[in-house]
């Protein structure tokens, strides 16, 4: 087989068909069971693919569009375009037509590939529009010809009678570290999206930066569940090139939904998710233990208690001694380890959390029962990761040190500045925004704000653009608050508002699971969540638990008024994006009226 040198993730994927041939590479669930593919004939549909992009005249740099959701296609439609020297222009598998359209339109590409028979259905809505477009590649297999459409098994069945095969070894080894792999279009809380452009070298050093401390944890013997969004560079990096450099089996989840019963089914060792999962988890947990009686409550309480005081050591990767010890080995016999194994967490070695503020409590629920995980900061415009935290140096509520070869620094106005090979290229045809995002030194500026303490360890504190300034001129971060406050059982999602006003308030929307066991316990009778919400009882609960959760703040940063809502915010409903932060901008428009009536005219 022929030597690649290491600088482009295809020449990475090469080596590992070469170690691993007959191996599991991916996992995918047909006929309702997981089955496997090898790394070998991964790389023959790998191959077969690339040689029918490149009968089509796929130039080197040519950009092709993917839609599609997390699967084993996705795998091979990426590395076949890698492996050409194209650009990948990934898209969220929830995004509209609209959405995708601006994406393919903005990027220049010249081929679009769709997941499903629905995301086709949303592209040729728009493929009017799109004349730069020459074809459509589907992975599903369609009931109706289309013209200009093709399936992915034809695609591949046409790419075994291209002549021109050595084509594909030249086009990896013409693969530079300068030479552009991605266009990764940012989730968009403000305006249209930016493409963020990353290269070969962006994405190997990064990966590079994490194995340098983790090269242990992602081996040929570990499997990784993959869920996030492949369009995301969090999922990219950690959950699929990661898993390619360390030798790792990727099994992919059907669905978001579906994640705790793929996560039974294959039981993975590591895991790459947003906090959400884990808040979900915790509460549900929680919730369920709530309705246990008698010993078993008391059991599960006690395993809390152990868990807590057990916590510090799994942080420095210890194991306790004495009276503590036999009491984590028991708590771990009669409940942590039929907990872990009901949620497939029993082979989990590390799990991360990115993407967003992971709450102390969450981690430090899970760090308790010996559920190592491990928080994180990047952004997209840094491939992503910057920052983690090391097994044996964990600290809750810190993204931890920075990466091998990554320089933080903290700016006068507490910007977090971020120096290193995992930075991105520039934003794609708006070299103004590139312009503005980077200091005269050369450092990128985040947008968040943070402090690092004596060890190294980056706290993040807040994003400046969600930064209020009240009426009296004070600055208030409002994640802080807004994290703290879902600490609370009762309260699933909050949004905190005080920009320009005289006090802050809240827009709240409860764990209606939770909060309906608590209405049956005081006899309220609701026949759904907006009489829930509606009754005085209620909200006297949650005025309670709001000035339980923020007793810690001053009293600028106290919550004045709330408003309950009687609905989730959802990607779906438009108040999320597709990695589930919360677009504030949406929030305050969507609900203007409710967050008036918080500010009554007349009062001072």
């Amino acid at each position: 087989m022929i030597q690649y040198s290491e600088s482009s993730m295809p020449a990475i994927f090469q080596k590992q068909v070469k170690n691993l041939g007959d191996q599991g590479c991916v996992s995918y669930k047909k006929g309702g069971v997981y089955v496997d593919l090898s790394w070998n004939q991964m790389d023959q549909l790998i191959r077969n693919f690339a040689y029918y992009l490149l009968s089509l005249g796929i130039k080197k740099g040519a950009k092709i569009a993917l839609f599609s959701p997390n699967r084993y296609e996705w795998f091979v439609a990426d590395m076949a375009i890698l492996s050409i020297g194209a650009v990948i222009v990934p898209i969220y598998a929830t995004n509209s037509s609209e959405e995708a359209y601006y994406i393919i339109d903005n990027s220049d590409s010249v081929l679009c590939i769709a997941g499903t028979d629905d995301h086709l259905e949303r592209i040729l809505k728009v493929k009017k529009r799109l004349p730069k477009v020459k074809q459509i590649i589907v992975f599903d297999e369609i009931k109706t010809k289309t013209p200009g459409v093709i399936t992915l098994s034809q695609a591949i069945e046409k790419g075994k009678t291209y002549k021109n095969k050595q084509e594909f070894e030249k086009r990896i080894k013409s693969i530079r570290k300068d030479d552009l792999a991605t266009i990764i279009y940012t989730s968009g809380t403000t305006g249209n999206p930016k493409g963020v452009m990353l290269t070969h070298g962006n994405f190997v050093a990064n990966v590079n930066q994490i194995l340098y401390d983790f090269s242990d944890y992602v081996t040929y013997k570990d499997v990784c569940l993959s869920f996030l969004p492949l369009s995301h560079s969090l999922e990219r990096t950690a959950g699929y090139y990661l898993a390619i450099a360390g030798g790792a089996k990727i099994a992919y989840a059907e669905d978001f939904s579906t994640v705790p019963q793929n996560l039974a089914e294959i039981r993975p060792n590591f895991i790459v998710s947003v906090p959400r999962l884990y808040e979900k988890i915790h509460a549900g947990i929680l919730a369920r233990a709530a309705d246990v009686k008698g010993i078993k409550k008391a059991l599960f309480n006690w395993s809390l208690y152990v868990a807590k005081k057990n916590t510090p050591y799994v942080c420095q990767d210890k194991k306790p001694k004495g009276i503590l010890g036999f009491q984590v080995r028991l708590a771990d016999k009669l409940i942590w380890s039929k907990l872990k194994a009901a949620l497939g967490f029993d082979r989990i070695r590390i799990a991360v959390s990115g993407g967003g503020p992971l709450a102390v409590s969450d981690a430090e629920f899970f760090l308790g029962m010996g559920i190592v995980i491990l928080e994180g900061f990047g952004l997209t415009e840094t491939t992503p990761v910057t920052n983690v935290n090391r097994p044996g140096m964990i600290q809750p509520g810190s993204v931890g040190p920075a990466l091998k070869d990554t320089i933080i620094k903290i700016a006068d106005d507490g910007e977090i500045l971020i120096k290193g090979p995992q930075v991105m290229k520039g934003y794609y045809k708006n070299p103004k925004a590139t312009k503005e995002v980077f200091t005269k030194d050369g450092f990128f500026k985040t947008g968040d704000i943070g402090v690092i303490d004596e060890k190294g360890r980056l706290y993040i504190t807040g994003r400046i653009k969600d930064i209020i300034v009240t009426a009296g001129g004070k600055n208030i971060s409002p994640q802080n608050i807004e994290n703290s406050l879902k600490e609370s059982k009762y309260i699933e999602q909050v949004a905190v508002i005080g920009d320009r006003r005289k006090y802050l308030s809240a827009l709240v929307i409860p764990a209606f699971e939770e909060l309906g066991k608590w209405a049956k316990k005081q006899g309220i009778q609701f026949a759904n969540n907006k009489e829930l919400i509606e009754n005085d009882k209620v909200n006297e609960l949650i005025a309670q638990e709001i000035q339980k959760y923020t007793k810690q703040f001053s009293r600028v940063e106290q919550i004045r008024k709330f408003k309950l809502l009687e609905a989730e915010w959802s990607q779906a409903s438009g108040e999320l994006t597709p990695t589930l932060k919360v677009k504030r901008r949406v929030i305050e428009q969507k609900y203007a009226k409710e967050i008036e009536s918080m500010y009554p005219k007349d009062m001072d």
